[in-house]
C-alpha cells in the first residue's frame, strides 16, 4: 500500500516503513504525527486519486529527529567587476518514519 502526502509545499510517495525527511515540524522526537492532506491512495488492486485530498484517509508517522542538511553553498559573482559574495545555509528537516496508512 502507498500514499501520497503533501507537507511543507512538497509532495511525497511514501509506503509503511519509509524514512522520510520533510521540511521542519515544531515537534520533539517520539512523537506521533498525523497527515491530513493525502492526494492518492493505492494498492495492488488499484488506486485512488482525490480532488483534491483523498476524504478520510491519513497517514501516520513517528518523529525520530530534528536534524540539518547538509551545507548549501551559495556563490554569487559578476564577472570583470571584482564582485563575488559567498553565503551558505544549513536547512531544518523533521526526519519521520511511517507507521500506517489509513484509507477510509
Amino acid at each position: 500500500m502507498f500514499a501520497v502526502i503533501r507537507t511543507g509545499g512538497k509532495q511525497y510517495r511514501v509506503k509503511p516503513g519509509d524514512i522520510l525527511k520533510v521540511e521542519k515540524l515544531d515537534t520533539e522526537a517520539g512523537a506521533v504525527l498525523t497527515f491530513d492532506d493525502v492526494l492518492a491512495v493505492g494498492d495492488e488492486h488499484g488506486s485512488k486519486i482525490g480532488t483534491p485530498t483523498v476524504a478520510g484517509a491519513t497517514v501516520t508517522a513517528n518523529v525520530i529527529a530534528q536534524d540539518r542538511l547538509k551545507k548549501v553553498i551559495i556563490f554569487k559573482k559578476r564577472r570583470r567587476q571584482n564582485s563575488r559574495r559567498k553565503n551558505g545555509h544549513r536547512q531544518s528537516v523533521t526526519v519521520v518514519r511511517i507507521q500506517e496508512i489509513n484509507a477510509a
